[in-house]
């Protein structure tokens, strides 16, 4: 049996971060991976180019029962920091919308930085190695795989959630959690396109493929971004963000058209010129195919003119464009998810250290964590801060 100060179960952002602060901590360090590379989720985020902090990163954009717990950790390690730990390996980048920052070349870039952290020596890396058993004896861990066992004084559970299990992800850290006693917040796929029902499907086909930029509230919470209609209901960036506060059969509110006051916009075009067809007006502001699919929902046509048209019509018409009330029936579930909403409870963590109450020297890091970031870098961000945090007070 190989003995290790720390080992590391999970090589994604969180595990690898981990890896490199507590090595350069002179920690002896093992980083067990079940997949056959390290780092998948980096690899493939931000279309090959990870999208790897964001610049507006604060505590509000991160959900978990316990909305304190992520503070210590991103200011002990922000993304400030990151950002400087990028500039300093020569990867240069660039911000898109909403501060979203991304490597200009390749996210392996991102994989590269964080193996090249990692002291001379210091670092041992076994791939493909499924786990079999773990078990606490005294001050030890004692990690059993198929055909080798390690032990180790500190243990770090960095396995992630449910979110895109072709790439491997499974239920692993969320079972150790529970063997060793520790709650579990009900998980569910974030960051996911949602699914309609047939009856609204039947309707919207032909708008498959539209791209607009909406704003999506549910409750008090909004978002502003790219909505995409899609063969299964609706995606794009502002649907993933509103999904992780949608609960099951809830609906939200879309305003396809935020700067304008539709009914107003429209009755002034009707005091103008009253002859013009409504969809050549409402062509000014939507796409083609959705005002016809908007005019067929007030059971009016396309050719019919403002003159023609009611404003009580004219009212049911803004009510579809600036208040549309949209029901998902389900979500695309995990295979299309980001990432996971809920897990590993952070009443049961320190915020300092990531160490369990409970279990001593076991520490929980990353998205296996009830904490869940924004689309946009956020959940990156937490990887990298937790991760820091974990891998500088391992014994």
């Amino acid at each position: 049996m190989t003995h290790f100060d720390v080992i590391i179960i999970g090589a994604g952002a969180a595990g690898l971060m981990c890896a490199g602060a507590a090595s350069q901590k002179n920690k002896k360090v093992l980083l067990i991976e079940s997949s056959k590379n390290i780092g998948e989720k980096i690899r493939i985020s931000g279309g090959g180019r990870c999208n790897f902090t964001n610049l507006n990163i604060a505590a509000d954009n991160f959900i978990s029962q316990n909305p304190a717990f992520c503070i210590s950790a991103l200011k002990k390690f922000s993304q400030f920091d990151f950002i400087n730990l990028v500039k300093k390996h020569n990867i240069s980048y660039h911000e898109k919308t909403l501060g979203q920052l991304f490597c200009d070349k390749s996210s392996k870039q991102i994989i590269e930085m964080l193996v090249a952290e990692f002291k001379e020596g210091n670092v041992d890396i076994k791939t493909q190695t499924q786990i079999s058993e773990i078990i606490k004896k005294s001050d030890r861990f004692i990690i059993k795989a198929k055909d080798s066992e390690f032990s180790c004084n500190s243990l770090v559970i960095a396995t992630g959630g449910l979110s895109i299990p072709k790439m491997g992800a499974s239920d692993f850290g969320y079972k150790i959690a529970k063997q060793f006693g520790l709650n579990i917040v009900k998980t569910k796929p974030a960051l996911v396109p949602l699914v309609a029902n047939n009856e609204v499907l039947t309707k919207t086909k032909n708008l498959a493929g539209i791209s607009i930029k909406s704003l999506v509230s549910i409750n008090k919470r909004k978002f502003e971004e790219g909505l995409l209609f899609t063969h299964k209901g609706l995606s794009g960036p502002v649907i993933l963000q509103i999904s992780s506060y949608l609960e099951d059969g809830g609906k939200i509110e879309i305003n396809f058209a935020n700067d304008i006051d539709i009914l107003e916009f429209l009755k002034n075009h009707k005091e103008k010129s009253s002859k013009q067809e409504i969809s050549i007006i409402l062509a000014q502001i939507l796409p083609k195919r959705l005002t016809s699919y908007i005019v067929n929902e007030c059971q009016l046509q396309d050719q019919n003119r403002l003159a023609e048209i009611s404003n009580k019509k004219l009212a049911m018409i803004a009510k579809n464009i600036n208040k549309c009330q949209f029901q998902a029936k389900t979500t695309e579930g995990y295979a299309k998810a980001e990432v996971t909403l809920g897990g590993v409870d952070t009443n049961e963590i320190s915020p300092i250290t990531f160490e369990c109450k409970k279990v001593k020297n076991m520490h929980f890091i990353g998205e296996v964590l009830d904490v869940t970031g924004h689309l946009g870098g956020y959940n990156f961000q937490w990887a990298w801060s937790s991760g820091f945090a974990a891998g500088n007070n391992l014994m």
